[in-house]
């Protein structure tokens, strides 16, 4: 029997701050989880919507990813950019715990919420969210993005699916991600009295740029750690 995700699993952020505050959020991997049911003005689907959203503000309320933020965005409007929280996450029985700035903790953060949220442009990321690693490295990224998306691959292909081995469908993820981070950090602007949550949202589109640009451009970030692969019979 294949192992099957469950829907009661959260990962779990703490930030301490120096003041000695703790903000506690945490996230459903179900992607139901830490959402409020009524969105600020700024999440409003037709609020500053991205170019390219396939959804109807007609039909739907409130901006998926926004809505996901907003509990996040009230919280830690405040606070800037750079000051040093003490973060722990928890998950599946691991700890993680680091000293770092409340931006790179965010950024963490903000991206799972992305990948849970219902966005049309963040769902195949769910998969990444199941096995989330915070604080990631852009290597770790790169080596994450395209062992799923190669894995995906060879499911589909089991399924009796077309399978993209060129990733083609990655490049164009990723592309679309820069775009709904580009949306987001707008929205973020009218929202923030500080530049916390927004520079969390321009770290991860660093790492969104720099993912596409090694998918457009490799050259061989990840070679070294698989030497074994590259040897003859």
């Amino acid at each position: 029997m294949g192992l099957e995700p469950r829907a009661d699993e959260r990962v779990r952020y703490e930030f301490g701050f120096p003041d000695g505050r703790l903000w506690v959020h945490e996230v459903d991997l179900a992607g139901t989880g830490g959402r409020v049911e009524t969105g600020p003005e700024w999440a409003l689907l037709g609020f500053q919507q991205c170019s390219h959203c396939p959804l109807n503000a007609a039909e739907v309320r409130d901006c998926p990813f926004a809505l996901a933020l907003a509990r996040p965005v009230a919280v830690l409007a405040r606070s800037p950019s750079y000051e040093e929280v003490r973060m722990a996450v928890f998950w599946r029985g691991r700890e993680i715990r680091q000293q770092t700035t409340l931006q790179r903790a965010l950024g963490s953060l903000l991206g799972l919420l992305g990948a849970t949220s219902g966005c049309p442009h963040t769902r195949m990321l769910r998969a990444m969210a199941w096995f989330h690693w915070p604080f990631s490295s852009s290597a770790e990224t790169l080596y994450r993005s395209l062992g799923t998306y190669l894995l995906g691959q060879h499911l589909r292909r089991q399924r009796g699916l077309e399978p993209d081995w060129d990733m083609d469908g990655l490049r164009e993820l990723y592309r679309n991600l820069r775009l709904v981070n580009l949306g987001m950090a707008g929205r973020l602007r009218a929202a923030a009295e500080e530049d916390s949550s927004l520079n969390g949202l321009i770290l991860l589109d660093l790492l969104a740029a720099d993912t596409l640009y090694s998918l457009d451009s490799y050259e061989g970030e990840l070679d070294g750690f698989f030497a074994e692969y590259f040897e003859e019979g």
